[in-house]
């Protein structure tokens, strides 16, 4: 007789993305201990964004809801390192359109399992127009970052233009949204590698969205396979 099902194994995730989760909120806890201590919003925001990205992998909605409480507070840590990019990105952008992403998904179940979005695939006219659609919102962003003065300018352009294309490949439940975020990852630890070079407690924001990669690329593989034995294509 099988044991009844708790946490996350309930909600159909199986061991090795219980795993990935647990060992990320470890080494999240760990490097807070070590690098930080006092910011227990950045400790927060750390450990709801792991939580988003690890329901995102399974097509959960939950995990848009996530991102919304992750980008508030993440708009807050970035505003205290002057990063007004990141500030208004994430509060401006990405938190709007999560809300946009969350209703995309519930309303797009697949097999009327709202607990797994129906995969979709960007039409041809939209993904050769997306390229110009991310330029011309990054070109806008640059000299709104600019006339802020914006803490290293032009890594944080770059964070808006992979910011922008994640946000929008998830409201339209395309697997590659996981390799967007991931490009954001690799952005944002470049950005607050260079800020923990000033203050140390930043460190344990680098350290996060180093997790943050790992887990969107598990994302993209696991969409991968929902695509698959979905027969999108």
């Amino acid at each position: 007789m099988k044991k009844k099902e708790r946490g996350l194994f309930r909600m159909g995730f199986i061991k090795g993305e219980a795993a990935l989760w647990g060992l990320s909120v470890l080494l999240m806890i760990l490097s807070f201990c070590i690098f930080d201590r006092q910011g227990f919003l950045t400790l927060a925001a750390s450990l709801i964004g792991v939580t988003s990205l690890i329901f995102n992998a399974k097509g959960h909605p939950v995990g848009q809801l996530l991102m919304v409480f992750f980008s508030g507070l993440y708009g807050w840590i970035s505003f205290t390192f002057a990063y007004y990019g990141e500030m208004i990105t994430y509060l401006g952008m990405t938190a709007p359109m999560a809300v946009f992403a969350f209703v995309s998904w519930v309303r797009n179940p697949y097999e009327g399992n709202r607990a797994q979005v129906k995969v979709s695939r960007l039409k041809k006219w939209e993904a050769a127009l997306l390229p110009a659609l991310t330029g011309a919102v990054t070109w806008g962003f640059y000299d709104i970052l600019a006339a802020f003065h914006t803490a290293n300018l032009v890594m944080s352009t770059v964070s808006v233009a992979t910011s922008f294309l994640a946000a929008y490949l998830t409201f339209r439940r395309s697997r590659f949204f996981a390799l967007a975020y991931g490009a954001n990852d690799m952005v944002l630890v470049v950005l607050w590698a260079l800020a923990a070079a000033e203050d140390r407690s930043y460190l344990s924001v680098t350290v996060c969205f180093g997790l943050f990669f790992i887990g969107d690329l598990y994302g993209f593989a696991s969409w991968s396979r929902m695509q698959k034995r979905q027969r999108i294509g």
